[in-house]
């Protein structure tokens, strides 16, 4: 692969995101923690928010894990926040609120994994740790012209790979040409700087092989208690299990709802589950503001559903 051909597309066609324009150790993690699983576009728009309100580690430590949450609400994957909020509290306490700076160190941090942790250290601290994510397993396979290819073949790849003088460069410019040009569909082969070692190129649609996935489909009934306001009953859920943390009406599995008036059914996709809520409402008291407290985005729904909010994802 030609470093230096990859290294000069990506000078040329990076995109000016947030956390390379001010590219701060906190947030350039921020980012990283978000993107694991929230697209690009709302990432940005995430990480603005999150940003504002808590402009350092130390702000976020200081303030509740509620306070995350509730900014939080509608990027899913809510235990990213409350780790992030955890992680926070570590680096004050351990690190005097500035964060470790070498691969190993952001290992043991809260919500830390592999990639996140060389993806910080090699961007905000230059340590030279190649970085592994679904663009480079993709850029790997192509370049490599392997269906399959193991953890361990797309690490070694990386490792073999990384310009050790410009880590944070190189892991950003990899990922950046997974994400433009090497793209999972559609890719742009006529574009990529480094076609000419692609021994894939002929059948780039066909590497790799998609990951497949089972989704478990789960049924639930859920309540929505009004009170004579028109504010909903909401609970806290617990700390762990599904949309740990989160406020919501009553949800389960084996939920009575003799007396409650049908409203709807609502089906709910997360990454290995398909949930089907039937909606309820009946007459409740002590109703709070949903505006006031984190929601999941499916509460979100089901409280449009019964119309006691307007703004439904």
């Amino acid at each position: 692969m030609n470093q230096e051909a990859l290294l000069a597309w990506y000078e040329r066609n990076k995109r000016p995101l947030p956390w390379r324009l001010d590219p701060s150790p906190w947030s350039i993690l921020l980012s990283e923690i978000l993107l694991q699983q929230t697209q690009m576009e709302r990432g940005i728009e995430y990480h603005e928010r999150l940003l504002k309100r808590f402009p350092t580690l130390s702000s976020m430590a200081e303030s509740s894990v509620d306070d995350v949450l509730l900014l939080w609400q509608g990027a899913g994957y809510y235990s990213r926040a409350r780790r992030l909020h955890a992680l926070s509290i570590e680096v004050v306490e351990a690190y005097g609120g500035v964060l470790p700076k070498t691969y190993e160190e952001l290992l043991k941090l809260p919500g830390i994994g592999p990639y996140t942790a060389a993806a910080v250290a090699s961007i905000a601290f230059s340590e030279p740790v190649a970085c592994v994510d679904g663009n480079v397993r993709r850029v790997m396979a192509r370049q490599s012209n392997q269906e399959e290819p193991t953890a361990n073949d797309v690490q070694r790849f990386a490792d073999k790979h990384l310009v050790i003088d410009s880590p944070g460069e190189w892991n950003q410019a990899m990922m950046e040409l997974g994400a433009l040009v090497c793209k999972p569909r559609n890719p742009i082969c006529d574009q990529c700087p480094v076609s000419e070692t692609c021994n894939g190129r002929t059948r780039p649609h066909e590497l790799p092989r998609p990951k497949t996935t089972k989704k478990t489909t789960v049924e639930y009934n859920c309540i929505v208690r009004i009170d004579e306001n028109g504010a909903p009953e909401l609970q806290q859920r617990p700390q762990t299990g599904l949309f740990a943390g989160l406020w919501g009406p009553e949800m389960a599995t084996d939920l009575e709802t003799n007396g409650c008036e049908f409203v709807g059914t609502i089906r709910h996709l997360l990454s290995h589950r398909e949930m089907i809520v039937s909606v309820w409402k009946t007459v409740g008291g002590n109703g709070i503001d949903p505006l006031s407290v984190a929601l999941s985005s499916l509460d979100r729904r089901i409280l449009g559903l019964v119309g006691v909010i307007d703004d439904v994802p």
